[in-house]
């Protein structure tokens, strides 16, 4: 049963984008080319077209050998798609102020209620009241919502996402100043919590296009249709002293290290014959992309843009690639190095537990967002069988406390028969000596990695926190994380919460695993004793504050974290153990630091908003065994006896 739509009220109406359910005329835009955008009509969208965003559509060209996105107005796409039409400098001055009417940008708070089971949240510009409930604003957080504005980006007089860092000071910015897909996740939560939703559709729409045509790296196609793992908006000057605002996305060409995150999206090309012609299909999309798309029909009620055409086959044509076989075993995911929140290289190459929490979220809301009809059943029967594979594999191997750890120490190995206790064959001297002492007796985690001859015994704290946001874990697994957190809360919290991994590598280990990465170490000079807990070497990162799981230990972090923020001017991570210092390395003013904040501060005024955004256990996937669904079956299979002791 889907949620009726929210009641909104605003100051102005038209930055929300829910223009149906509005008159079209409130929603007129004065953007490059000066046209009125229209509303789609979805009825006349044939099966071999894609419908394209309501309020403005991109075309791909070469420009400079470099893949590009110039704005286009509906009306002229559909005579044309050949050319755009250029801004003139004579009219810039009005449309710069058009845009600020229409993005972000200002230090003007509107009021927004949010209307959630039957809790009326208000936040009323700058007075300091409480309404309903529910607290005024502090000092910290108007800050925070000014400078989150600041960092909005625009494109043709829309916004479309956030910089990665918008530090004033910053003389060589990098790629912070581009909109990442991942980083923009918080920053589309918070926008979408306080009823502002257009950047949020607007971001889905245009990184949906954000299609890879040509070789990326040293002359070597990754796959059409890979999905950027950042863009930005750029102006090209034409003739005429005319100018035109074009997207430019790095498809990893340009990062560092040429790492692109798997998180962030995955390609997928797909031919077809029809006529004698081949139509070849290129569509990105990603595990944030879908979860984010999930959260914007949840929280604002809006399921059109999930409906559309060009988003259902986005989701049909990423499923098929992520579902089909291989040569890999396992249920889960296989990753490089680096190719997640992790994206130097800190030994978690092959199933780490970030991509298969990740991976099960994109699932589950691929799953429930999908229109059903005859071309889905399979389709959805596909992610029920893999959902189900996926959770017993992390629930029952993945899973660590003191009766785990004593069964791995008392392991036996070169085992052989479909009847083996040490099935990845793990060597009881792997356990490392901290963790014998380090896990507490009531509660337990999730390994980092898992394969064959290795368990990764470091405790990664998004994909933890992930796996209690989607239900990979058993409702005692999550509630065990939880007690562990809170049991060794000096650990992962600190004076700034959290810790992106604990521990931390050091000294011989740091060197061969990290590469001696300077920037996973508080000192960029290489001696003996190398200084640990710096960023993705156990780093703290209060962005994740938003995935916290329980309200007082959410609450808790929240008030740790209110304190130095601002005076720290929002730092992108901290270093040393405990997280006293601010990140050697560390960008200034982070916009999903920021952004973490805001919506972590929303969601403990407002649990009803965070409930939309976590899954429950799914009991029917119990019942469901790959195994019993080949004809051949298997005798021998463990979930029956695993059952019993883990997945109820």
């Amino acid at each position: 049963m889907k949620v009726p739509s929210r009641a909104l009220s605003l100051r102005n109406a038209s930055f929300l984008g829910f223009a149906r359910s509005f008159n079209p005329s409130v929603f007129e835009r004065k953007l490059c080319s000066k046209k009125k955008d229209f509303l789609l009509n979805f009825n006349q969208v044939t099966q071999s077209h894609h419908a394209y965003p309501f309020r403005f559509l991109c075309f791909q060209r070469i420009v400079n050998d470099t893949q590009k996105l110039r704005c286009l107005p509906s009306s002229s796409f559909v005579q044309s798609r050949a050319v755009s039409r250029p801004y003139d400098v004579s009219i810039e001055a009005r449309v710069a102020s058009t845009v600020r009417g229409l993005s972000t940008r200002g230090n003007d708070v509107d009021v927004t209620p949010l209307v959630v089971g039957g809790n009326v949240a208000v936040a009323e510009g700058e007075n300091n009241v409480k309404k309903n409930g529910v607290s005024a604003k502090s000092e910290v957080e108007k800050e925070a919502w000014r400078l989150l504005k600041d960092a909005v980006v625009t494109y043709c007089g829309s916004p479309v996402g956030t910089v990665a860092a918008n530090n004033p000071g910053d003389k060589q910015p990098l790629n912070y100043d581009q909109v990442f897909i991942r980083d923009f996740v918080p920053s589309a939560l918070a926008f979408l919590l306080r009823g502002e939703g257009e950047i949020v559709e607007n971001f889905l729409l245009h990184t949906l296009q954000l299609q890879s045509w040509e070789k990326t790296v040293d002359c070597y196609s990754p796959g059409q249709g890979l999905m950027p793992a950042s863009f930005k908006v750029r102006t090209v000057p034409l003739e005429d002293n005319k100018f035109e605002e074009v997207l430019d996305p790095d498809f990893g060409e340009s990062a560092i290290g040429r790492v692109a995150p798997v998180d962030s999206g995955c390609s997928v090309s797909v031919g077809t014959s029809s006529k004698s012609e081949f139509i070849e299909m290129a569509l990105l999309i990603g595990l944030w992309w879908i979860i984010l798309l999930r959260a914007y029909g949840k929280i604002t009620g809006d399921y059109s843009l999930q409906e559309r055409v060009d988003v259902q086959t986005g989701i049909r044509l990423i499923l098929n690639l992520c579902l089909a076989d291989g040569f890999d075993m396992f249920p889960s995911l296989l990753v490089t190095d680096g190719s997640c929140m992790i994206d130097r290289r800190m030994g978690i190459h092959g199933h780490p537990l970030e991509i298969q929490a990740l991976f099960c979220s994109a699932l589950r809301c691929s799953r429930e967002i999908l229109t059903a009809n005859g071309s889905s059943k399979n389709l959805v029967s596909a992610i029920n069988n893999r959902l189900s594979a996926l959770s017993f594999h992390v629930r029952e191997y993945y899973w660590v406390d003191m009766k785990k750890v004593n069964e791995i120490y008392r392991y036996k190995t070169e085992e052989y028969s479909m009847d083996a206790t040490n099935k990845f064959n793990i060597y009881p001297e792997q356990i490392p000596s901290w963790l014998m002492d380090w896990i507490p007796e009531k509660g337990g985690y999730l390994l980092g990695n898992l394969r064959p001859a290795h368990m990764d015994f470091r405790f990664f704290t998004l994909g933890n926190l992930w796996s209690i946001v989607s239900s990979l874990g058993t409702p005692k697994q999550n509630e065990a994380i939880l007690n562990l957190i809170e049991a060794k809360w000096d650990d992962i919290a600190g004076h700034m919460p959290f810790k992106i991994c604990y521990p931390a590598l050091e000294n011989e280990e740091w060197r061969i695993i990290t590469g001696c990465d300077p920037k996973n170490t508080q000192t960029s000079v290489l001696n003996e004793l190398c200084r640990p807990w710096s960023y993705h070497n156990g780093g703290s990162w209060p962005t994740l504050l938003w995935q916290m799981g329980r309200l007082e230990l959410a609450q808790k972090a929240v008030s740790l974290a209110e304190k130095r923020l601002s005076i720290d001017r929002w730092p992108e991570y901290y270093d040393t153990r405990r997280g006293k210092f601010i990140g050697k390395q560390s960008r200034l003013y982070q916009t999903w630091t920021i952004a973490g904040f805001l919506t972590s501060k929303m969601m403990v005024e407002n649990p009803q908003m965070a409930s939309l955004l976590y899954w429950e256990e799914d009991y029917e996937l119990l019942d469901i065994c790959v195994c019993a669904l080949n004809k051949s079956g298997r005798k021998n299979c463990s979930r029956g006896a695993a059952k019993s002791q883990i997945l109820v």
